[in-house]
């Protein structure tokens, strides 16, 4: 292996790897709060409990990782997709340094809570906007990956608009887009778009770097 192919594979590794230990970070806090309910309470509140600092940390990671895949997309990306990127990023590392309040708390919100919510909000509906604009750019570049692009862009699209409409429904006058016994499924929407938007990430970053040069692939 030459030091040429080593670097970019070190390149794509490392924001892979933040990728991954926020998903592990996001996945702890969940186990360590059984209290919490994770159907109707957005994963924010967990800041406030048991190890909650997991929570900043893992968007500490995710924002850092995507920060990453912008840089690697380069400037030759087209400039729309990027600057969603940017803005998906931003957003995810305000949120983590601004902290939601504690659940029940969602007809009165504190300073905090409202730059927690605002920048989660424009970095929710950001990361999708990306997606479709960076779609044409990362298939180019990596023709295998098609399928998988497309389908994660449409995942994203799709899970982004049924979380507006949960968000839209709980901040006007509180949760009541509720099935069975939970007065809303924000929360567990919530969950769901996080992880479609942090394999589309995990993906793009797949496709930044040419498959003929894929640190993971058999070398010639």
């Amino acid at each position: 292996m030459t030091a040429t192919n080593t670097a970019p594979a070190a390149g794509v590794r490392a924001p892979l790897i933040l990728i991954g230990t926020g998903a592990s970070a996001m996945a702890a806090v969940e186990m360590l709060n059984p209290g919490y309910d994770l159907v109707s309470e957005t994963l924010s509140r967990y800041v406030h409990g048991t190890a909650g600092w997991l929570l900043p940390a893992a968007l500490l990671a995710v924002g850092a990782a995507s920060a990453g895949l912008a840089v690697r997309l380069g400037a030759a990306t087209r400039r729309a997709g990027r600057a969603a990127l940017v803005v998906w990023a931003a957003g995810i590392l305000v949120a983590a340094l601004f902290p939601a309040d504690p659940p029940g708390h969602w007809s009165r919100p504190s300073l905090s809570e409202l730059v927690h919510g605002s920048a989660a909000f424009l970095a929710f509906a950001a990361l999708p906007a990306a997606a479709v604009l960076l779609r044409g750019t990362l298939v180019a570049r990596r023709t295998d990956l098609r399928t998988a692009l497309n389908a994660s862009t449409l995942a994203s699209v799709a899970a982004t608009a049924v979380l507006a409409v949960f968000l839209v429904d709980v901040m006007d006058g509180g949760p009541s887009l509720g099935w069975g016994g939970a007065i809303t499924l924000v929360g567990l929407v919530e969950r769901l778009v996080l992880a479609v938007d942090l394999g589309w990430i995990a993906l793009a970053l797949a496709a930044t770097r040419p498959r003929d040069e894929d640190g993971w692939g058999p070398r010639a």
